[in-house]
């Protein structure tokens, strides 16, 4: 990378940071020193993110706080003078930003403030100044796959699809579950036979690490005769019409085309990711499969998709959902049959002291007491032997049971007039 050096320091300039270093020299060089060091063992995306980050911070700075010529002056006011700029800044739709994007600014910031710190640089802060309770906290929406139904009407309308580029990468990314960037990576010849099966090797991607899915048939058909048509391809790519590399909003406005001619309205290549990963484990594949198949490192992630459609709640649910609708019959329904007439006197059971109306779908969650329950009734023919409940649970020391009888007496006492 060619630099630009200021005239009065001696660390280089990284281009676009020339106004920060002529009115905060100190700031923008120990900016583009920390830049220079992750730009060794970062992908390029994060080291781009972090310039865009420290910059506007530094801008914010020689905006509202002229007095800080380094970062070694800043203070914990500065931190929030500058979450409430964030808070207050308006994309161009006039919307707030969102709180992933305020996540990724602040989270960068304290990354930068965390190493620089730990490093002992002598323009470090003397500690740190933005802490984990400054992060908006992080959601955990479902992941956006596609139904059953509309992900058939989709796969249609990709088969169908006469735009051979469209067609191959919207299949591949439907079938493979791979990312979009992953698949502007993907190389010509990542398809390979191991053990009688075909397998596709995806490049190292979002978490640095490479894996082997295996191919649907038609995935290897379609790869195939992709190979045949561009044997002099010099990029060793998938290409566009045009002869380009692909590109992430390339990918995804064919996706957007599918999507709308198949009927499923707005569709984008990561739910494409989430479809497969939801119809695999809707299916019985193990979650440790599917994270090996999404190139997960942390089965947490993959937990996601087990959320979706969670069998154990679904079977527990469905097994006492009759007997939760039996708690909302009306045991009065003048439109119930004789043979429910019928059952509803054998849920009157008789007790010693009363009755239990309990449907026979509920089961009993008083083994012994039923009195305590609140399926328990009683009327003034059982009066003498509730008092002689009362008397004795009296005489023994037992005022739990003594309290319990003598507000079922002043119960059947108060319904007596």
């Amino acid at each position: 990378m060619t630099y630009a050096f200021a005239d009065d320091i001696a660390d280089p300039i990284r281009p676009g940071w020339e106004m920060i270093a002529a009115e905060a020299p100190r700031l923008a060089q120990s900016t583009c020193r920390y830049l220079a060091q992750i730009e060794v063992t970062m992908r390029p995306n994060t080291v781009s993110r972090t310039d865009h980050v420290l910059a506007g911070f530094c801008q914010h700075l020689l905006a509202a706080h002229p007095d800080v010529t380094g970062f070694r002056d800043v203070e914990r006011i500065h931190i929030e003078s500058f979450k409430l700029a964030l808070a207050g800044r308006r994309t161009s739709n006039g919307e707030p930003l969102k709180a992933n994007t305020l996540r990724v600014h602040l989270g960068l910031l304290k990354v930068f403030f965390d190493r620089t710190v730990e490093w002992g640089w002598d323009d470090a802060p003397a500690r740190v100044r933005i802490f984990g309770a400054d992060m908006p906290p992080v959601p955990e929406p479902l992941p956006k796959a596609l139904d059953d139904a509309s992900a058939a009407r989709f796969m249609a309308a990709a088969k169908a699809e006469t735009d051979p580029v469209t067609q191959i990468c919207v299949e591949i990314l439907a079938r493979t579950g791979m990312r979009a960037s992953e698949l502007c990576d993907l190389a010509s010849d990542a398809v390979s036979c191991r053990s009688g099966a075909w397998w596709l090797r995806i490049p190292v991607g979002k978490l640095r690490n490479d894996r082997y899915v295996p191919l649907h048939p038609r995935l290897v058909e379609l790869l195939d005769s992709w190979t045949d048509s561009h044997r002099h391809n010099s990029t060793g790519l998938l290409i566009t019409a045009a002869g380009r590399p692909l590109d992430r909003h390339g990918v995804a406005r064919m996706v957007r085309r599918v999507g709308r001619k198949a009927g499923v309205g707005h569709v984008h290549p990561h739910q494409l990711r989430h479809t497969l990963a939801t119809q695999a484990i809707n299916r019985g594949m193990r979650l440790e499969a599917v994270a090996e198949l999404l190139g997960h490192r942390n089965l947490k992630t993959t937990m996601a998709y087990a959320r979706i459609s969670n069998r154990v709640v679904a079977d527990q649910f469905q097994m006492v959902s009759d007997k939760v609708d039996a708690l909302y019959a009306d045991p009065e329904d003048d439109q119930e049959t004789s043979g429910m007439r019928r059952l509803r006197l054998e849920y009157r059971r008789m007790l010693g002291n009363g009755w239990c109306t309990r449907p026979n779908e509920l089961d009993c969650a008083f083994e012994a007491i039923c009195e305590g329950c609140g399926f328990f009734q009683t009327d003034i023919e059982f009066l003498p032997t509730l008092q002689k409940q009362r008397d004795y649970a009296a005489a023994h020391d037992q005022p739990n049971r003594q309290h319990l009888f003598q507000k079922l007496i002043t119960g059947v006492e108060e319904a007596a007039g």
